[in-house]
């Protein structure tokens, strides 16, 4: 049988260790690492080189969907399964658009989980039965037609970035620390962001963050 090397992102080391129980009951998938947070996600992809990522959406600094970004363009051999409480069209969306090539539940029975994973492995595209069946029909007819392209869309990986940390409350000179940038580069990318969306304010681009998925509304 195919052994799937599988890693975990996830901010709650609790929702990881349960994942990593399910995972266990399947054979032939492995677990061999587990990630808190977007960046550190990255930097096991680079190391161990799995096949599959199961990936949580919101995670702080960066979240799931930037990260599946950054996986889907520099390590192609690796795929991503989004793991989220939403059963959201959007949110469903711009995970395909991050390049997942999968979008669960966290309420999904092992069946489903297992059944997912191996569509994925075989390089399929899977989502959970909760999320719209036509959402891949309505996602590959945006990308053929032209419809005006969603706000993120506008946005460097770099504004999203920013964005996200923004809307986490961090202040300029905390970006700034965490990114390794200027002060001033940093008001500079905020100012492109805001004029970008067309939002002026912190509290706008706290709702932005959470309706695109970004940050995990507060509970």
């Amino acid at each position: 049988m195919t052994l799937v090397r599988v890693v975990l992102a996830d901010d709650h080391a609790l929702v990881r260790a349960g994942i990593r129980a399910l995972l266990a009951g399947i054979p032939g998938v492995e677990v061999v690492g587990e990630a808190q947070d977007g960046r550190e996600i990255g930097q096991l992809v680079e190391k161990l080189r799995p096949r599959l990522v199961l990936m949580d959406i919101a995670m702080p600094g960066l979240n799931g969907l930037e990260a599946t970004a950054r996986i889907a363009r520099n390590h192609p051999g690796t795929a991503v399964i989004i793991l989220s409480m939403h059963a959201s069209e959007e949110y469903a969306l711009q995970a395909l658009k991050a390049g997942a090539s999968g979008y669960l539940l966290k309420d999904a029975d092992l069946a489903e989980l297992e059944l997912g994973i191996w569509a994925v492995a075989r390089g399929e595209t899977y989502l959970s039965p909760a999320v719209s069946k036509h959402l891949v029909t309505d996602y590959r007819r945006r990308v053929a037609g032209h419809q005006q392209s969603d706000p993120l869309e506008r946005l460097t990986s770099r504004h999203r970035e920013v964005l996200q940390l923004i809307a986490e409350g961090n202040t300029t000179k905390d970006i700034a620390a965490k990114l390794k940038l200027s002060v001033k580069t940093v008001e500079t990318h905020r100012a492109q962001l805001m004029e970008r969306l067309d939002i002026h304010d912190v509290a706008g681009l706290v709702r932005f963050a959470i309706r695109f998925g970004l940050i995990a509304p507060a509970p």
